[in-house]
């Protein structure tokens, strides 16, 4: 079975799944009321490190054009809902994932 990450909003936390098996889980914020994090399914188009701006050390593309993964220079906001609607983290735990999940990665995003 193929690694893939679920994301709960409600409980501002990523999983990363081999399978059935939990592999780890990070904390997260995401997005604002005004601007919330899209719920479906999707999976990583792109990879950039050093992405420049409020970005961190990494972005992680989306399928859904304008979402990411990406790590973040304000880790005070990680566990709340401050994004524009992006998967944002803790910048050594947005390395630790991109290590461990290739382009094509599926992405499942719930309450």
């Amino acid at each position: 079975m193929a690694v893939w990450i679920d994301i709960s909003t409600s409980k501002h936390q990523l999983k990363l799944f081999d399978g059935n098996r939990l592999i780890k889980t990070y904390p997260i914020a995401i997005g604002k009321i005004v601007s919330p994090t899209p719920s479906g399914t999707y999976t990583i188009i792109n990879k950039q490190r050093n992405p420049g701006g409020p970005f961190g050390v990494l972005w992680m593309g989306l399928s859904k054009p304008h979402y990411g993964i990406h790590g973040t220079n304000n880790p005070s906001s990680i566990g709340k809902n401050v994004s524009h609607g992006c998967i944002r983290m803790l910048n050594r735990d947005v390395l630790d994932l991109s290590s461990r999940v290739p382009v094509g990665t599926k992405v499942v995003i719930h309450r």
